[in-house]
């Protein structure tokens, strides 16, 4: 039945997209459509599930600075958030049970904490995925909400090695031999190539090195994380995180469809899981105020709060754990899986419209933001330029070098990702760490727009696109305006939006190609 599993999820999933939301929210729906119909969770669809998340947090540690986790913006406000989540969560169960409701009055203290302990977890796997169809992964709000993520997601292994009794064996000792061997690592890794080898090299870190971490007692999951940080400094590790993105979204299926395929819905439980989900709110609101507080924008606070306006996958294992050991009973599983599939479809849609958000609520959502600024968030001085090139991805790039040839360095490139930036400054270029999508960018950067000739839009996605065409022409921006797109259609919206040009990047490189070719006969 694994055909009708996975072909329901693309059925869902497809239905999901067209009313605006991720394809995960049909996946979730799925599952428990199947669950209804008399459909049993395969060992397939399990294992996808393991390996999805295997590789979602192997790809986590590409892309993921060590460094960052030490900033305060991040341990502190993950550590005393779940603290004072904990605390709310637990008084808020206790006042259930004692107005008398189903399965909250028969709970221990002791259930209680546990249950608001598995509730105060976001989702690193609702968060990546969000991030990664927005194009925002490497945005300021993106690192810090991963971030914060991989600090819950290591307080949850912890957790799991102590509740199961389960003290990692002697032979652990062995894994400290992985630091000399990446040198070893790095060589093979370089050896594989650009193809099939390297695709085949991270699945097999990632998945092989996740068993052996589990052979001595370290939960896998945890291993992968710790495989992906030694190869983040790697010069390829983002290419290879690039070819891994196919396989990883497609085994996350599995884990989506087995949150549905979890246990059928009856009405008490989704009463109270619904009623667990108008608790929310509390944890999004929690988060936007702490991190205002450690002197994060309030347009950044907002869309990591918001990232993270969920339950988590690691709340349900942590369930499970309590079940196993006869601490809470099984239909408080069942209770969270529903909660968790609810929070998430509440969720995407907020996420999903996020910018408009913080346009409409701004003024607002100011009030509570600091007048100190982290470093990442301080006023940007431009200089003198006069041509603007916004994403300097590779077409970006060549953009950037192709016109600060033919007019000198009046050209500056404005990019969200942090690391990029970085390459571009030691490779000679003037680069600039922002995005076009951020209203308080506009703001933050000392730029005269009347002298402004030529602006450049060339952001991964279409929809950040269309954003930046259209705020640039309500700040009554009247240089040349030009923006790539990846289809026919996308070429049509862009200059209905304002552009003066739009350029699709599959076609214009064919030509180019062509071009040069016949120039060279």
């Amino acid at each position: 039945m694994d055909i009708v599993s996975i072909s329901s999820a693309f059925l869902l999933g497809l239905i999901a997209r067209q009313f605006g939301m991720p394809p995960l929210v049909g996946y979730l729906i799925a599952g428990f459509i199947l669950y209804a119909s008399g459909i049993r969770i395969s060992e397939t669809i399990t294992n996808f599930a393991e390996m999805g998340v295997t590789l979602l947090l192997f790809s986590i540690g590409l892309k993921l600075r060590v460094g960052s986790l030490l900033k305060p913006q991040i341990w502190a406000v993950a550590s005393l958030h779940m603290l004072i989540t904990v605390i709310i969560f637990t008084t808020g169960i206790y006042l259930f049970g004692m107005s008398g409701l189903p399965l909250f009055s028969d709970l221990s203290f002791s259930m209680m904490v546990l249950i608001a302990f598995a509730l105060s977890f976001s989702s690193t796997v609702f968060a990546v995925k969000v991030l990664e169809e927005k194009g925002e992964m490497s945005a300021i709000y993106g690192i810090v909400s991963i971030g914060i993520l991989v600090m819950q997601d290591i307080i949850a292994v912890v957790f799991l090695a102590v509740s199961a009794g389960k003290v990692p064996s002697l032979w652990a000792l062995l894994l400290l031999g992985l630091i000399p061997l990446r040198p070893v690592l790095y060589k093979i890794f370089e050896r594989a190539g650009h193809g099939e080898l390297q695709i085949l090299f991270g699945l097999s870190l990632a998945i092989g090195g996740a068993e052996i971490f589990e052979l001595v007692g370290v939960k896998g999951d945890l291993g992968a994380l710790i495989l992906g940080i030694m190869f983040a400094a790697h010069p390829k590790a983002s290419e290879l995180s690039r070819h891994l993105l196919g396989f990883k979204d497609l085994f996350l299926v599995g884990f989506f469809l087995s949150i549905g395929l979890s246990g059928a819905l009856h009405i008490q439980e989704v009463g109270i899981a619904l009623l667990l989900v108008l608790l929310v709110p509390l944890k999004v609101m929690l988060f936007f105020w702490m991190l205002t507080r450690f002197n994060i924008r309030a347009r950044t606070s907002l869309f990591t709060s918001l990232s993270l306006a969920n339950y988590s996958e690691f709340g349900l294992i942590v369930c499970a754990v309590g079940v196993a050991n006869g601490w809470v009973g099984s239909e408080w599983l069942i209770v969270i899986a529903i909660a968790l599939s609810i929070s998430y479809i509440a969720a995407a849609p907020l996420n999903t419209r996020s910018h408009l958000l913080y346009a409409r609520f701004r003024k607002q959502l100011l009030s509570f933001q600091s007048t100190t600024r982290i470093a990442d968030e301080e006023p940007i001085d431009p200089g003198d330029a006069s041509i603007y090139i916004f994403g300097m991805g590779r077409v970006g790039s060549s953009a950037y070098d192709n016109l600060r040839e033919r007019f000198g360095d009046v050209v500056v490139g404005i990019e969200i990702n942090a690391r990029t930036v970085d390459n571009h400054k030691l490779e000679g270029r003037r680069v600039i760490l922002g995005s076009a999508t951020d209203i308080d960018f506009w703001d933050r950067i000392n730029m005269d727009l009347s002298k402004v000739k030529l602006a450049m839009v060339a952001l991964p996605n279409h929809g950040e696109n269309l954003f930046a065409i259209n705020y640039l022409r309500s700040l009554n921006f009247r240089g040349k305006l030009a923006a790539i797109a990846k289809y026919p259609d996308e070429v049509e919206s862009l200059k209905q939006a304002g552009a003066d040009s739009a350029f699709n990047i599959y076609t214009e490189a064919g030509t180019g190609f062509a071009n040069d070719a016949y120039q060279e006969t």
